[in-house]
């Protein structure tokens, strides 16, 4: 079975965010994620991380201005020297987090900017972030998000353009990050997705469909999928980024199965 992270940025939401930590750790998980951590002192949450005794396992680049609606940096023209600024700062969290994998979310699709200049902007970027996080033995994760429910507009929405992209990139340390749910409403066919791109694969993520909720609460046949991981020699995370649909405690009958 595959190791499981919780995502503290949607389970345990009822509590305070450093008790999650715990909460997670009681609950079975052995790694946490979430979206960002520039909210707290990296030394704190390594406090946190170290009394649960949990590994931290992923979190997200800074992504420009997140309450204003920006989902990110890497693809957008103008921007180049906010998002350097910002490897730098999750560098510094990584290392002193011992995150071995951050996701570079891409943004939003800007009006009136060709594909062609997007591409190059975004693969500049992710070459400079992937050498400097290579210095720390860290992963740039690639992740597909759907823009047709989660994150309207949203550039790098395609499974297939993402691995193109990984391949452009042409870094050892560049790989995919495949959330099963935004790929069941991308395109489905989640299994063979899995089988063709496993070597590629370095992180997963899930959450049922419809509704971003736990296994069990849709049309995902989430034990199938976890099996076929296993199967095919994953040894990487899954990371839980659902939204219970009462407390996160009451939606946790999946995990043990």
């Amino acid at each position: 079975m595959p190791k499981f992270a919780a995502n503290l940025s949607f389970l345990f939401t009822e509590h305070a965010f450093r008790e999650r930590f715990r909460l997670a750790a009681a609950a079975g998980f052995q790694g946490v994620e979430y979206l960002f951590p520039y909210d707290w002192p990296a030394r704190e949450l390594a406090e946190c991380l170290k009394a649960a005794d949990v590994e931290q396992v992923l979190f997200n680049l800074p992504p420009g201005d997140w309450a204003n609606g920006e989902r990110g940096l890497a693809c957008l023209p103008g921007r180049q020297g906010e998002f350097s600024e910002g490897v730098e700062q999750a560098l510094n969290y990584a290392m002193l987090l011992d995150c071995e994998r951050v996701h570079c979310m891409a943004g939003l699709r800007p009006w009136g900017v060709a594909e062609a200049e997007l591409e190059a902007i975004y693969i500049a970027n992710l070459r400079h972030a992937a050498d400097r996080f290579a210095t720390v033995g860290t992963t740039v994760m690639v992740e597909p998000i759907n823009s047709r429910i989660d994150i309207p507009g949203y550039w790098l929405d395609d499974i297939d353009k993402s691995l193109r992209l990984i391949e452009r990139i042409d870094r050892s340390n560049v790989r995919l990050q495949l959330d099963l749910y935004h790929a069941q409403i991308i395109r489905g066919d989640l299994a063979r997705t899995i089988e063709e791109n496993i070597d590629l694969i370095g992180h997963v993520q899930i959450a049922d469909n419809p509704g971003r909720h736990e296994p069990g609460t849709g049309e995902i046949h989430y034990p199938f999928l976890f099996s076929l991981l296993d199967r095919l020699g994953y040894a990487g995370w899954v990371g839980c980024e659902y939204k219970p649909l009462a407390t996160t405690e009451a939606g946790l009958g999946w995990l043990p199965r």
